[in-house]
């Protein structure tokens, strides 16, 4: 149930036709769509395709504005540039506030993006006036920062959305001059703050999400680095994986909410999580990540110990609270495992033992996917599983077996597992069909 949720919006146009079949009436639909948090009368009014139409409408305007502006720029005196920009931002940003105030709420958010851009646009042209391009990235932090109360203030994601972009763009060439963005954690604060309060959106959830990735990373880079300039190190990598440990346990927290649009956020994270061990699995199944990997230095072994330390008490204490224990002390315990094995070992000659450790591994998760998706009834598991197992076939055990015999009743084996699961889901669904 947890990913069908992440189809609402088709489930929604489907009870449509349910009402224009005279099948359920208009109050039913409503119920239905509001158990899974999704407005009927707003999906029915098709209001989706029009909202984004409009949307890109506004942004095209803007950009064709700024190019007019920008092309006669210097033919343009002074004080007509400078006047005429800070009055078509103020108009713009005017007349979104009069569409908030009578509760329309899209038009507004479409008109403060339109806003945002002129805002942009003037604080890049005025600064070019007057020669203030001292430190570039400046411009584009107060460009986020100016766009950030609006989206807060009417809690519409794609306003937030475009200031946590923007913010973003900011932290990245904050970081490639060699300066910290302290102020960052301002912006995801604000994201967070508009995925409680406003309309779901997922596309602003994972951004979030890979915006708290992005400053826990270059953060460590920033205490780890010894120059000027930030550098990733293999320690990067423990962290990292332990980070992703504790978003699926709290994907698991976020599905205890009764909230559905904290379900829905739960169940994405969930997946994404999911996705990220596997994509990790397979490039842990080369020869060459392992080999780096044990030839790295490991300076900061105890700091690393520490910040990965903190994540996996943290995600174990949020699973014990919400009953997920074991599988979280299983993946702590591989993680705590692999850690140890690469810190004792330190031989880039045993790259090719734990290559095949990790690709026995992508085999034993692919089988356990198949197994949960046959079990709860989630096809995504089951197709997943199928894929880590073919994945793993098809571009690792001809070069770990040696020979076209061995490889080739391994593919066998493999067919016959499939074909196996296969055979079993479609008996199981059918019992669960007639029942």
């Amino acid at each position: 149930m947890r990913l069908i949720r992440l189809l609402k919006n088709d489930m929604a146009k489907e009870v449509c036709e349910w009402v224009e079949a005279q099948i359920i009436t208009p109050a039913q639909a409503r119920r239905i769509c509001a158990r899974y948090g999704t407005d009927y009368d707003r999906v029915r009014q098709g209001t989706t395709g029009y909202n984004v139409l409009i949307g890109l409408g506004y942004l095209f305007v803007g950009l064709a504005v700024i190019t007019l502006l920008g092309a006669n720029w210097e033919e343009i005196p002074r004080a007509v540039r400078m006047g005429g920009l800070i009055l078509i931002t103020m108009v713009t940003q005017g007349l979104g506030v009069k569409y908030y105030m009578e509760g329309r709420q899209e038009r507004a958010a479409g008109i403060f993006l339109l806003g945002n851009l002129f805002y942009g646009a003037s604080i890049i042209l005025i600064a070019q006036i007057y020669h203030l391009g001292e430190h570039m990235p400046d411009g584009v932090f107060w460009w986020a920062l100016g766009s950030l109360p609006l989206g807060l203030l009417i809690k519409s994601p794609w306003v937030t959305l475009q200031a946590l972009v923007l913010g973003m763009i900011w932290f990245f060439m904050q970081v490639d001059l060699g300066f910290y963005p302290a102020l960052f954690p301002v912006f995801f604060a604000g994201g967070i703050y508009t995925l409680i309060a406003g309309k779901q959106s997922m596309v602003l959830f994972l951004t979030v999400v890979a915006a708290v990735g992005i400053w826990v990373e270059w953060s460590l880079s920033a205490f780890w680095r010894e120059g000027r300039f930030f550098d990733f190190y293999a320690e990067h990598l423990f962290v990292s994986v332990a980070l992703f440990i504790l978003l699926y346990t709290f994907s698991h927290w976020l599905n205890r909410i009764r909230s559905s649009k904290a379900k829905d956020y739960g169940a994405l994270l969930s997946l994404w999580s999911l996705r990220f061990g596997l994509v990790l699995m397979v490039v842990m199944g080369f020869e060459e990540p392992w080999h780096d990997l044990l030839d790295a230095a490991f300076d900061h072994t105890l700091s690393m110990a520490v910040f990965a330390g903190i994540l996996a008490a943290a995600a174990l204490v949020t699973a014990h609270r919400i009953g997920k224990t074991v599988p979280v002390i299983s993946l702590l315990a591989v993680y705590g495992l692999t850690t140890g094995a690469v810190l004792i070992s330190k031989d880039p000659a045993h790259a090719h033992y734990f290559q095949i450790v990790y690709n026995c591994m992508l085999v034993a998760v692919g089988i356990r996917l198949i197994m949960a998706g046959i079990n709860q009834g989630i096809s995504h598991y089951f197709f997943l599983g199928i894929a880590a197992i073919l994945i793993t076939a098809l571009m690792r055990y001809i070069d770990l077996i040696g020979d076209y015999i061995g490889g080739a009743a391994l593919f066998l084996f493999f067919a016959v597992l499939l074909l196996g699961a296969a055979r079993f889901w479609k008996k199981h669904r059918h019992v669960e069909e007639r029942v």
